[in-house]
């Protein structure tokens, strides 16, 4: 590995470039025919420099960054320069690619878990890079150089862990790996596509703090994938903004958010949600507070307890130890949490989708601990359910129609197949999509549009709660918003109950008339938004705040220093 340099190499004007793109065009051919992924793009990216790329789904970020790298597929057409270290990688053979990816350039790819083999030991996935550019290493050298990677990047234990498989780390753990994978072949430049989309506040704080840090010990290049503009202005050094296909702006970070020159970067930006802006409890008159404070509980938790049996004689998994909540008729709940802290469980439970067991669970008026489900079956039509990713959650086979009338077949199997038709063609128009959308399959349409269909899908047995579990995580700041604006326009119109279960607090502060901070499975804090958010009592709820990035880069840089001075700096956490 590269020794540590004590300072940042990219302020030198004569250092050659780690990546020069030159009208850089990729045209795929399809079968209703050729898109026009990337439309003259040209970056540069300096020794040491981290470049954030953002803009929407669709934009070509994400085919920009798999140039890079030669990882396009056959069907693509490329023209332009993509130059590393001086190497141009458009029409580089197979064999120059393979030398070229890990030494050069390396990527860490947005979903970990798909990345790396759940077949094979930590130490095996990293030695496989090491072994194509040094076959001659010997195992007990390539697990020397795989822990001293993993340390670098802050592994606990890595002598003892690097004989692990995938699954038994943590998203943000595993995140570590994909970044030790690329130190460990001393790669120049790092390409990361959207390398904290679903993780925790706290856990993505750790990863941009390990960014830097990669950045400022090894002088590596950075560029960086993403929609989250927090991301953008805690991080990056240089902002570069695509919509269709093209780089329409370019500009320092600072520089970029105080005075963005393009309206399309100034909407960006407007859509983002600020922690405090729009308090969903503040927006609320005195009288609809007083409606909601004295409506009856559709849900009451009273020490609740959800455990999952152990296996191979390993102890039962505590996930909710001793939980006491209430949801409200016409209450929005935000339930905010790092993985793990039992949040998904809680609103399976509620659902039905999980046993209680312990305390107390009251649902709709049916006790949930010990019930059966033939007796709860007439009670989950009241219940809608929005996933975190609909696209699994669709019936590929299913078109659009057939998707949010499955529900009706199932519990109204006495309505005609007109009355169904007609029911989804008013959803469609409650969730703002074309009519012309019911014939289309899951794959045809965008996330934000698939999102749109999974909310109609719930609402479509008018329920009296809605339970909703990360639905916005991975969505463009702009769809993120307009489904924000739609959830909070149905549910005020149709006066439903809602979990909101996220952990984005901005995002839940904008919505949740009332918040519960989990944190290991137990309830450490809850209240109105604004007394949560705005004047936590519990530590781990004010790290959770400032762990937050904020879209302002000034911001961003006093906040980070006062989180060092709170609770310590990033090597010690």
């Amino acid at each position: 590995m590269s020794e540590i340099i004590d300072e940042r190499t990219s302020g030198s004007a004569s250092a050659p470039a780690r990546l020069a793109i030159r009208d850089l065009d990729v045209t795929f051919a399809t079968d209703a025919g050729e898109v026009h992924a990337v439309d003259g793009v040209s970056l540069e990216v300096a020794p040491g420099e981290i470049l954030a790329v953002v803009g929407e789904s669709g934009s070509g970020k994400s085919v920009t960054a798999r140039s890079i790298l030669g990882l396009l597929p056959e069907t693509a057409e490329e023209s332009g320069a993509v130059l590393v270290s001086g190497t141009d990688v458009v029409g580089l053979s197979g064999a120059r690619l393979r030398a070229l990816r890990g030494e050069d350039v390396s990527m860490v790819f947005q979903e970990p878990s798909s990345a790396l083999n759940p077949v094979f030991p930590i130490w095996w996935q990293m030695g496989e890079g090491l072994r194509a550019h040094q076959p001659k290493l010997t195992r007990k050298q390539i697990r020397a150089k795989a822990i001293e990677a993993l340390t670098a990047v802050g592994i606990p234990d890595p002598a003892e862990r690097i004989d692990r498989y995938p699954h038994e780390f943590s998203g943000g753990q595993k995140q570590r790996i994909m970044i030790a994978m690329a130190l460990a072949l001393e790669a120049e430049l790092i390409v990361a596509d959207e390398p904290t989309t679903a993780l925790d506040v706290t856990v993505q704080a750790e990863i941009l703090d390990l960014l830097r840090d990669v950045r400022d010990r090894f002088g590596t290049s950075i560029i960086v994938i993403t929609h989250n503009m927090g991301v953008v202005a805690d991080l990056a050094d240089r902002v570069a903004v695509m919509h269709h296909g093209r780089v329409i702006e370019q500009a320092g970070v600072r520089e970029l958010f105080a005075e963005p020159r393009e309206e399309y970067t100034r909407n960006l930006l407007e859509a983002v949600p600020h922690l405090g802006r729009r308090s969903a409890w503040s927006a609320l008159s005195r009288e609809q507070q007083e409606t909601i404070e004295s409506a009856e509980p559709l849900v009451t938790a009273k020490n609740l307890v959800i455990e999952y049996p152990g296996r191979l004689g390993r102890p039962a998994f505590r996930a909710v130890d001793g939980v006491d909540l209430a949801i409200r008729r016409g209450e929005v709940f935000g339930l905010v949490g790092e993985s793990g802290s039992g949040k998904t469980s809680i609103g399976r439970t509620i659902a039905g989708l999980e046993k209680a067991t312990g305390g107390s669970l009251t649902v709709l008026g049916h006790e949930m601990l010990g019930l059966r489900e033939r007796a709860f079956k007439p009670v989950r039509r009241r219940i809608g359910f929005v996933f975190q990713d609909p696209a699994t959650s669709f019936n590929p086979h299913l078109t659009i129609e057939e998707c949010i009338a499955e529900p009706l077949a199932v519990h109204e199997r006495g309505l005609s197949a007109q009355a169904r038709s007609q029911k989804v063609g008013e959803l469609l128009e409650a969730v703002e999509l074309p009519a012309g959308h019911r014939r289309r399959y899951p794959h045809e349409l965008s996330g934000g549009q698939r999102q749109r269909v999974s909310l109609a899908r719930a609402l479509v047995l008018d329920p009296e709660l809605l339970i909703a579990d990360e639905p916005t995580s991975a969505l463009d700041v702009s769809v993120q918003a307009t489904v924000l604006e739609l959830f909070r326009d149905l549910q005020e119109r149709l006066g439903f109950a809602a979990l909101f279960i996220s952990h984005d607090l901005a995002v839940v502060d904008s919505l949740a008339h009332r918040i519960g901070v989990l944190y290991r499975g137990r309830l450490v804090e809850q209240g109105h938004g604004p007394d949560v958010l705005q004047d936590p009592q519990d530590p781990y709820t004010r790290r959770l705040i400032a762990s937050l990035p904020v879209p302002d880069p000034v911001e961003q840089e006093r906040r980070r220093s006062a989180f060092a001075q709170e609770f310590g700096p990033a090597s010690e956490r």
